[in-house]
């Protein structure tokens, strides 16, 4: 398929992605909310991807794959690449690349001159850590529950600078935002420089408050720096509205575009006060691309996001959003409170998205896990770190009920 043909075909948020012309008619005016649980649209969806056979695949955490259609798209874009060699990268590799920015830019509701592409969310926000100008004492805030390679950077700052690090501990199930807010604030003192928070923690599923989090420590002068890795591109919102001062994701998570893809922005104004990782002067010091000295690096992957930008507005990120929740709390309803099985994860749906961890008492992270893929085909990821232990489950829009009730029976079983 042509490029021209394939952003036709997915052009705008159009439900005719995925359905025949009379599915289309009955279903296209139901709101996201009564299309999360409907079978026939997602079963559609489903045909779009090649979902493995022979498990039941619940870790689409960490790398969630590619549509057919791009992954097929992305082949091409290899093979156009290789065919013109140096002649395209010398030529039209920037203009491109930039064409690219310019959609993500517009997805993340700001301005190009306001976000890089990047690797991952931990080339973005470890280009940040380090880029501080750290002074002797200077500290940080972050929390137990943060993703490790950050909390790995900002104990290399203390020991390169001599920083101090400052860990608070999220509670598990808030009653309130002011809750989880007051955790940060408790935390501040006047040699705080950085505060790190994740915008939906990766080990419990917990989605944070994160514009009141930054309205406080904006109040005590206090930039904040937001890991988005799990909510870019599953939650509905724009990241200027976040108020945030940096916001890192990853593109191969929820926007599935092919592996190495991420995003970096950064908050007008705050571009100077960060040094690069590699020296280039090609760019002033105000201007974000200083931060994007990539070298020589895969093409490639920069040209698929078009495509999966395509893809993933053809379905909606409101219906997405709705979807991923509707299928945590299916299965995380059916098994809390029951004996022997422990969730990590916040009871109130408007704290949640696609993620959660659940623990069964009589195992340990690792068998539990073990126990799920040998037993029951159902491949998770054991998590056992900052008072969370139990196996993260993370479905992905095509999952089916049909395996999550496997799921659910499983850890029952695994319980009694």
């Amino acid at each position: 398929m042509h490029k021209r043909d394939f952003l036709r075909t997915l052009g705008g948020a159009s439900l005719g992605l995925m359905l025949p012309p009379a599915q289309l008619r009955a279903l296209s005016a139901l709101s996201p909310a009564a299309l999360a649980s409907r079978d026939d649209f997602w079963g559609e969806l489903r045909g779009k991807y090649k979902v493995p056979a022979d498990f039941i695949h619940l870790e689409h955490g960490y790398y969630s794959m590619q549509s057919q259609p791009v992954l097929e798209q992305y082949v091409q874009h290899i093979r156009d690449v290789n065919a013109l060699s140096s002649r395209y990268m010398r030529t039209v590799q920037v203009p491109n690349k930039a064409r690219v920015q310019a959609k993500l830019a517009a997805l993340a509701g700001c301005t190009p001159q306001e976000l890089i592409i990047t690797r991952n969310t931990t080339e973005s926000l470890d280009t940040v850590i380090s880029g501080f100008d750290w002074k002797p004492g200077d500290e940080a805030i972050m929390s137990v529950h943060d993703y490790g390679a950050m909390l790995d950077q900002f104990k290399l700052m203390e020991r390169r600078w001599g920083t101090v690090n400052r860990r608070v501990t999220v509670p598990l199930d808030p009653q309130s935002d002011d809750e989880v807010v007051q955790v940060y604030a408790n935390a501040i003192t006047p040699r705080t420089k950085l505060l790190m928070v994740c915008h939906l923690i990766n080990i419990t599923g917990h989605v944070l408050p994160v514009r009141k989090i930054c309205d406080m420590a904006h109040a005590r002068g206090v930039p904040v720096m937001v890991d988005g890795a799990h909510a870019f591109a599953q939650i509905d919102f724009r990241i200027p509205d976040l108020d945030c001062d940096f916001y890192g994701a990853s593109l191969h998570k929820w926007l599935g575009t092919p592996l190495g893809a991420g995003i970096l922005y950064v908050k007008p104004g705050n571009v100077e006060k960060l040094w690069p990782l590699y020296g280039d002067e090609g760019f002033a010091s105000s201007d974000i691309r200083k931060l994007n000295h990539t070298g020589t690096h895969p093409v490639h992957t920069d040209l698929a996001i078009e495509d999966a930008i395509a893809f993933h507005e053809a379905i909606g990120i409101q219906r997405k959003q709705e979807r991923l929740r509707w299928l945590q709390q299916y299965w995380t309803t059916k098994v809390r409170g029951v004996a022997g099985i422990t969730l990590y994860t916040p009871s109130d749906p408007a704290r949640t998205g696609a993620i959660a961890n659940v623990g069964v008492n009589r195992l340990k992270p690792g068998e539990l896990a073990t126990a799920l893929m040998e037993r029951y085909k159902i491949f998770t990821v054991a998590i056992n770190t900052a008072g969370v232990s139990g196996v993260r489950v993370t479905p992905q829009l095509f999952t089916t009920t049909a395996e999550l009730d496997t799921l659910v029976r499983a850890l029952k079983e695994l319980a009694a």
